[in-house]
């Protein structure tokens, strides 16, 4: 019994060993392959065989390129290109491929790329004038070929930029700088120019939008003032309607008042013309009796003051015969 007790713990410890010996703890920024028919794949467990496995750094890879190219018309051109790929996750296999069943793979890979991007960068080159190279055009031409990289290598891009970008020629240099600074003061000088202009424009925009506001402020005002002199004409014309309508109103008595005395004359007596021509009367027995009538008694009309006459010298024939 205690052999067999024995031979277990040595087994345990010959497993405990074993594991210890061969399986490794996966660390977060490593890759873990393993072939399996002959084809690349990703362990994702913590553990992982070591002497079964390839262990690849996640982390990036610098690039540093100093390229001699050629523009058109057989001008020399120096590039400085930076840079940093990283392993594509999706083309493991084409990494292998090239980089080999090593750790040193992605570095592989990544000289392999310096390669492609020198070439692609003297393609570029060739393909333009001197004066019409740019880093930006450059670095939109890498990217734009981008998945090249992926496909052949198992790398991808992660960060590309063009330090400097010089003809070889000094003098050359030279020229294209004065070109470049005469653009930009001709692109100033525009920019001055349409400034100015702006500033005229926006200045007769203004001018314009005062004269029309302040031209229908004229005519508002115009108008008001026309309402104005329409309600207070209006105002006029009423009061005059209402002043004749009065006048045509006691004129209408009046004659209504002319006609009750022609047809009955003695009513005549009752009148304030008769009062007062009795008081005459009583008051001078010898004298002639001056009557006084205002304009508006006056106003009754020729028949009233024919009767009254006629009324007055009756009255004084009578007195006389009296």
């Amino acid at each position: 019994m205690e052999i067999l007790y024995a031979v277990v713990a040595i087994a345990v410890v010959l497993v405990v060993a074993f594991v210890a010996f061969e399986y490794r703890v996966r660390q977060p920024d490593v890759l873990v392959l393993f072939e399996s028919k002959s084809k690349i794949g990703l362990r994702s467990g913590l553990m992982y065989p070591r002497h079964f496995s390839l262990p690849l750094k996640r982390t990036t890879s610098p690039i540093h390129l100093t390229v001699e190219a050629t523009a058109a018309g057989n001008l020399g051109v120096n590039v400085k290109l930076v840079g940093s790929v990283a392993p594509a996750l999706d083309n493991i296999q084409a990494l292998i491929r090239v980089g080999g069943w090593s750790s040193e793979a992605v570095s592989r890979a990544t000289e392999e790329t310096g390669i492609l991007l020198e070439s692609l960068v003297k393609e570029y080159a060739e393909t333009a004038e001197i004066n019409a190279l740019s880093s930006t055009g450059l670095v939109k031409y890498l990217n734009e070929r981008a998945n090249t990289f992926k496909e052949k290598f198992g790398v991808e891009l992660i960060s590309l930029a063009v330090q400097s970008l010089d003809p070889t020629d000094s003098e050359i240099a030279d020229a294209l700088r004065q070109q470049e600074h005469a653009r930009l003061l001709g692109q100033t000088e525009r920019l001055n120019n349409e400034a100015r202009v702006a500033v005229a424009k926006a200045k007769y925009q203004a001018d314009e939008e005062v004269a029309e506001m302040e031209h229908a402020f004229e005519l508002k005002k115009t108008g008001l003032k026309k309402a104005l002199l329409e309600q207070e004409s209006a105002l006029a014309k009423q009061r005059l309607q209402d002043e004749l309508a009065r006048d045509r109103a006691r004129l209408t008595f009046e004659k209504e008042e002319l006609e009750i005395l022609k047809n009955n004359p003695e009513l005549l007596v009752l009148t304030p013309q008769a009062a007062r021509l009795a008081e005459a009367s009583q008051g001078l027995k010898n004298a002639r009796t001056v009557i006084s009538l205002s304009p508006q008694e006056l106003s009754t009309g020729s028949d009233l003051l024919s009767l009254l006459q006629n009324l007055l010298t009756k009255a004084l024939e009578a007195k006389k015969n009296g």
